[in-house]
C-alpha cells in the first residue's frame, strides 16, 4: 500500500477554475520529510496542472515523460557543470580550495558533453563491455551468497547496511582488483561523493567531498602503479592497457573513472536493491509469485527501476533558446528531469502506480537516455536480479520488521536510511 499523501495536497484541488490560484501558492520542497517519504502524488498533481514547472527563476521541472525523454535527447541541452559550479564556489569563499574534487569530476562521464565525452566514453566502453560485465555474474553470486551467509542465522538484518550497500561497493572493487582490506574505506568515501547529484548543495558538503577526493586519488594513485609495474587480470589493469589509435587513458582519467564506478555504481544498485525489496514486501502477492518464479527476475527489476527509480533527478542546461510545449527555456537555465515523474506517467505506463514485475514494453528512463545513457546499466541489472533473487530464496520468509521507514535528505536518489528485515530459520 502507498503512504498516506502528505499535507501540502491539502492545497490540492481538482476544480479548474482554482487551478492558477493553487499553483501560484504551490511550493515544491523536495526537503520535506514528507515528500522524500511519498513525492508520487506530488509528481502527478504538477503533472496534471503544470507539467512545465518553475521551480525556482532561471530553473525547471518536468515530470512528463515525453518531455523528459525529449530533453535528454535534445543536444541543445548540455550536462550540467558540477566542476565549473565547484570552481564559482571555490573562487568566492576566502580560503577554500576544491581543487582535488573539480579535478576528479572533470571526466567524469555525467558531467561531460561531447566531443570530450564522446573520446572518454569510448575507451570506457572498451574495458566496460556488456559481455565482460555478463562474465562476472559467478563472482557477483558468490560475493551475494557471501553476505547472506554473515547474517543467515542471526535471523535479522539491515538490507541496507549488511547486504545492499556491501554487495555493489565489494563487485566493484573485485573487479578493479583492489584489496579486500580496503573495501570498507572505499564504501565510505563512495558515500560521501554522493552529494554531488543534489541539486542544492552546502560548502560543508563540498570541503567533505573534496577531502575524500584528495584521499581516494592518492589511494588509486598507488594502485595504478603497481598495475602498470605488473599488470593483473582485473579492470583496472584493463582501463591503463585500453587505447583507440594510439589514445590512452590518462592517469587523471583513469583516477575519475576509477571513482565514478564507485560513487554511481553503488549509489544506484544500492537504491535499486533496497527499493525493490521494499516494493515486493509491500506486494506480498508479487513476492510470492517470484519466489514461484524466479525467472521472472529481468522484468521484477526492470518494474522496480520504473515503479520507485533509484536516480530520482537529472539536470540539464540550455545551450540556447529551446522550446518545450508553448514554454520558453531561456539559453542558461536549467532544467530539472525528474525522472520518478516520468516513469509514472499515466501517458506512458497504464496503472503507473501499480507494481507489477509481469509489466511489458517497461521502457522506463531509470537509466537516463540518448548519449549520457548509464554505461553501468547492464552491471546494475545484473547485481539486482542475482542479489534479489538470492535474498529470496536463501530467505523465503523475510518480512519487515518494522512499519516506519526514514528516508534520507538525498534530493537526487530516492534512498531509504535503513529496511530492517526479520525471518525464521
Amino acid at each position: 500500500m502507498e503512504p498516506t499523501p502528505h499535507k501540502n495536497q491539502e492545497t490540492i484541488s481538482s476544480s479548474e477554475t482554482q487551478r492558477s490560484e493553487v499553483i501560484k501558492a504551490f511550493r515544491l520542497n523536495f526537503y520535506d520529510p514528507e515528500f522524500q517519504k511519498n513525492p508520487y502524488p506530488i509528481y502527478h498533481y504538477l503533472r496534471s496542472v503544470e507539467p512545465i514547472h518553475q521551480y525556482f527563476p532561471r530553473m525547471w521541472v518536468l515530470t512528463r515523460y515525453a518531455d523528459a525523454k525529449a530533453v535528454l535527447r535534445d543536444p541543445r541541452f548540455c550536462v550540467e557543470k558540477r566542476q565549473n559550479n565547484i570552481q564559482h564556489k571555490s573562487h568566492s569563499l576566502e580560503q577554500r580550495n576544491f581543487d582535488r574534487l573539480v579535478q576528479a569530476i572533470d571526466n567524469w562521464l555525467i558531467f561531460l558533453d561531447p566531443p570530450k565525452h564522446t573520446r572518454l566514453r569510448g575507451l570506457v566502453s572498451k574495458a566496460f563491455s556488456a559481455a565482460t560485465v555478463k562474465s562476472l555474474r559467478s563472482q557477483i553470486q558468490h560475493i551475494a551468497d557471501e553476505l547472506i551467509g554473515n547474517v543467515r542465522y542471526q535471523g535479522f538484518m539491515d538490507v541496507i547496511s549488511d547486504y545492499a550497500c556491501p554487495l555493489p561497493c565489494n563487485v566493484i572493487a573485485a573487479i578493479l582488483g583492489i584489496p579486500v582490506k580496503d573495501w570498507s574505506k572505499l564504501y565510505h568515501w563512495s558515500d560521501k561523493l554522493s552529494r554531488l547529484l543534489d541539486p542544492l548543495r552546502s560548502v560543508e558538503d563540498y570541503e567533505q567531498m573534496n577531502t575524500v577526493a584528495l584521499e581516494f586519488a592518492d589511494y588509486l594513485k598507488i594502485l595504478i602503479a603497481q598495475r602498470q609495474r605488473s599488470p593483473q587480470h582485473d579492470l583496472l589493469s584493463t582501463l591503463i592497457a585500453v587505447k583507440d589509435q594510439e589514445n590512452k587513458l590518462s592517469e587523471e582519467e583513469i583516477i575519475s573513472v576509477c571513482m565514478l564506478l564507485f560513487f554511481a555504481g553503488e549509489e544506484t544498485t544500492v537504491n535499486l536493491i533496497s527499493n525493490g525489496v521494499l516494493a515486493l514486501l509491500r506486494h506480498p502477492q508479487q513476492m510470492q509469485q517470484l519466489k514461484v518464479e524466479p525467472a521472472l527476475i529481468q522484468g521484477a527489476v526492470e518494474e522496480m527501476l520504473r515503479y520507485d527509480s533509484p536516480i530520482q533527478i537529472l539536470t540539464r542546461v540550455a545551450t540556447e533558446d529551446v522550446d518545450i510545449e508553448g514554454i520558453t527555456i531561456r539559453v542558461g537555465e536549467k532544467v530539472l528531469i525528474i525522472l520518478g515523474a516520468a516513469n509514472r506517467d499515466p501517458a506512458k505506463f497504464p496503472n503507473p502506480d501499480r507494481f507489477d514485475i509481469t509489466r511489458i514494453n517497461n521502457h522506463h528512463l531509470a537509466f537516463a537516455d540518448g548519449i549520457h545513457h548509464c554505461l553501468g546499466a547492464t552491471l546494475t541489472r545484473i547485481e539486482a536480479e542475482i542479489a534479489i533473487n538470492t535474498l529470496m530464496q536463501q530467505l523465503p520468509s523475510l518480512k519487515l520488521s518494522q512499519d516506519k521507514l526514514e528516508w534520507r535528505n538525498k534530493v537526487s536518489l530516492r534512498s531509504l536510511k535503513a529496511l530492517p528485515l526479520t525471518w525464521t530459520n
